[in-house]
């Protein structure tokens, strides 16, 4: 059986791991969010989609670069942490 603490460390991890994980993908839709509302707001253009497409296209960007850190990661948090609380050690 989990005592307390242990099943609190392990819940500690798990938010940091997924913090980790994703701010490249939001630092990045708030950079390039911030640099579209300032050419925007330079120009006095308001079109949606020139909010949207290009901040897709950056995190998706960010998301396939990134994908490999993610994945090892996750991976290294599961085996050294989940693994061995199912397996009972």
């Amino acid at each position: 059986m989990m005592r307390e603490a242990e099943y609190f460390d392990i819940l500690r991890q798990g938010l940091w791991i997924s913090v980790v994980i994703s701010t490249p993908i939001l630092a990045t839709a708030l950079v390039v969010g911030l640099l579209i509302g300032l050419f925007q707001a330079l120009t006095s253009i308001q079109e949606m989609t020139l909010t949207f497409v290009p901040k897709v296209a950056a995190m998706l960007a960010v998301f396939w670069v990134s994908m490999s850190f993610m994945t090892q990661s996750l991976t290294s948090y599961w085996t050294d942490n989940i693994v061995p609380l199912v397996m009972g050690g």
